[in-house]
């Protein structure tokens, strides 16, 4: 006997497909614009709220790239000795310097900057009065700036300006998505991702909104040597498919088609030649060349040591006129979402930095050894026995706390 329909299962199809069209209306915030807006006309930044204009712009094409922390002193004497404080947030990531004013950096200065951020991954400055044209300004000198495909731009029209933007009349949905993908490095996707990415904060809320980075150098150099080996020979694709399909989902323009690109697994930043771990949840699809479960896994693995190992991150809690300069080539980065109702509001300026460079492609170019970056700071320290691995003590430690 064939079965018959009841009207218990006719409901209980009717609320599955209830809850799928529900579903299909919650957009992942990481992947679709924030598009929140009170409409208070008032707001004294209104003129950079978010706005998303239908326009059509060509394939990047690839640019020419000057590394300015190769031009720079190693010791970056003129950038420090005009800091009244240099504070080193880890031993691994994030340093605050205190009594600078961006607007008055000489070019000397500015390509320091360049070195600091590389070697510390993020820097941070407060009460800068900067405003977004000279930001715009300072950032062109780390590279030719990037217009986002899909991303907000101000209203007033600047569109090399990347507007981060939340206020209470849009609330975070924690169903759409996982904290573990939101951490990212920008735009990882583009032929030529970005280098020393600035974020200005402009409005933000008493506490909460922080911002966390974690150290793709930190991560390598925690690796065992055969599987830094193994990593070093593989690459990985970068998509873009999911940022342009939320904002056609949200129904907002995508100004440049989404591309998907393949980059090594360890790149080698120019002016440190450190090696650095360069995938992140976001953005970073698939392993080439290896058996899916394979990929999977070992995205995973790294994935998880990104967000989960405290001890290659570092936490900033903004302030109004706060600034930080990050190499999105060697961190990734996370936003927290704890602060809604509040308003938080932030102005990017992105400069596109060099192709991802492997270790061998780095080592043949140059006739340099590409190098890990923990070693190299404990021979700068004088603990050869650290670096040879052979008269050190091994045994097992715990932790105190």
């Amino acid at each position: 006997m064939a079965p018959v329909a009841t009207n218990i299962e006719a409901t209980a199809t009717r609320n599955v497909q209830a809850l799928k069209d529900e579903n299909s209306k919650i957009f992942n915030p990481f992947y679709s614009p924030a598009i929140a807006d009170d409409g208070d006309e008032s707001y004294v930044h209104a003129q950079y709220k978010p706005f998303f204009p239908s326009l059509s712009w060509p394939p990047l094409e690839e640019l020419q790239v000057t590394e300015r922390g190769l031009s720079a002193d190693p010791e970056k004497k003129s950038l420090l000795s005009a800091a009244n404080k240099v504070k080193h947030y880890t031993p691994t990531i994030g340093t605050e310097l205190s009594g600078i004013d961006l607007r008055q950096l000489s070019d000397s200065q500015k390509d320091e900057l360049a070195l600091l951020v590389a070697e510390r991954g993020v820097v941070f400055f407060r009460d800068q009065k900067i405003d977004i044209p000279e930001q715009l300004e300072l950032a062109r000198h780390f590279g030719p700036l990037h217009k986002h495909a899909t991303t907000p731009i101000p209203k007033a029209g600047i569109e090399e300006v990347h507007v981060v933007y939340n206020d209470h009349s849009r609330r975070p949905d924690p169903v759409s998505f996982s904290k573990l993908e939101l951490w990212h490095s920008d735009v990882s996707y583009e032929i030529q991702p970005p280098s020393v990415t600035s974020l200005k904060v402009i409005t933000g809320p008493e506490y909460g909104g922080d911002t966390l980075w974690a150290s793709g150098y930190a991560l390598y150099s925690g690796l065992s040597p055969g599987f830094q080996k193994y990593l070093e020979g593989l690459k990985a694709i970068h998509s873009a498919v999911a940022q342009a399909e939320g904002a056609r989902a949200a129904g907002l323009p995508v100004r440049r088609q989404e591309i998907e690109t393949v980059h090594p697994v360890v790149r080698v930043h120019p002016a440190t030649g450190w090696k650095s771990v360069y995938v992140n949840p976001g953005f970073t699809r698939r392993i080439v060349g290896v058996p899916k479960a394979e990929s999977d896994a070992i995205l995973s693995f790294l994935f998880h040591q990104i967000a989960e190992n405290v001890d290659n991150q570092v936490r900033f809690q903004w302030e109004p006129n706060s600034i930080a300069f990050w190499d999105n080539r060697v961190v990734v980065h996370s936003a927290t979402f704890d602060f809604w109702p509040a308003t938080r509001h932030a102005l990017r300026a992105t400069p596109h930095g060099e192709k991802p460079t492997s270790v061998e492609d780095y080592e043949r170019q140059t006739g340099k050894v590409a190098k890990d970056r923990q070693l190299e700071i404990w021979k700068q320290q004088g603990l050869e026995s650290q670096v040879n691995g052979k008269t050190y003590d091994s045994k097992a430690r715990g932790y105190n706390d």
